[in-house]
């Protein structure tokens, strides 16, 4: 049975797990069991010794659990990380979030960072920020805005691949654009811009500007801009 009681943190301390309905972090708290909670607040400092499993989690501050994560929907304004691994099923990233092993999930909306040890696996990533994925990026749908740094996984494969440079505002200058980094990238529908890759691979290829690509291989339909750099291409 689901305890009724909240885990209010005001100060600093460490606290037991267990079930909850609310964990509001506003101090500095370590919970030293597993917790489980319906919703799962942090405006300071938290830090969860074993696994999390909550409804609703808002990172305002700095969190971090130091074994796997399960929430239904993530809002993450400050930073988290987390050591194992995390099942996000609506994640929103507007700050940092690490991932030591795979990060899975249905949506995921990400206009800060993510850095990802393992896979990472949605039916849908938008991504106006930049990752850092170590493993394999998957999803049904992939949008990526670059802005600015360089974006990196190792491979990308989904359904409807859409890489676009996006006009940072935030700069004076506006001249700093983003890249993105992969080894192979796998789908259906393909259109990338400033993207450096060994290989592309899909039924319909559109190679924009700013792109270096080592092979292309397509089933369908494959069109370049005249100023991307293709090594090889070759119709499967």
């Amino acid at each position: 049975m689901k305890r009724s009681e909240n885990l209010i943190i005001n100060g600093s301390g460490s606290y037991p797990g267990g079930r909850y309905d609310k964990v509001s972090i506003r101090g500095e708290g370590t919970i030293v069991n597993d917790v489980e909670s319906s919703t799962f607040h942090v405006y300071g400092t938290s830090e969860a010794v074993e696994s999390l499993k909550t409804g609703s989690v808002k990172i305002y501050g700095e969190a971090e659990v130091k074994m796997n994560m399960e929430a239904k929907d993530t809002l993450v304004m400050g930073s988290m990380m987390i050591g194992g691994n995390a099942l996000l099923k609506k994640m929103k990233i507007l700050g940092l979030l690490e991932v030591g092993e795979r990060l899975t999930g249905e949506e995921a909306n990400i206009k800060g960072s993510i850095a990802v040890n393992g896979d990472v696996e949605y039916e849908t990533f938008d991504s106006s920020g930049g990752f850092e994925i170590k493993g394999l990026l998957t999803a049904d749908t992939i949008k990526v805005g670059l802005r600015f740094g360089q974006s990196s996984a190792e491979e990308i494969g989904g359904g409807k691949i859409t890489v676009k440079k996006r006009s940072n505002t935030l700069l004076p200058f506006g001249k700093e654009v983003g890249s993105l980094v992969a080894k192979v990238i796998e789908g259906d529908d393909i259109y990338l811009e400033n993207t450096t890759a060994d290989m592309v691979r899909g039924n319909k290829v559109k190679i924009g500007p700013g792109c270096h690509i080592g092979v292309v291989e397509y089933r369908e339909d494959f069109t370049h801009d005249p100023k991307a750099t293709i090594k090889t291409t070759t119709k499967i």
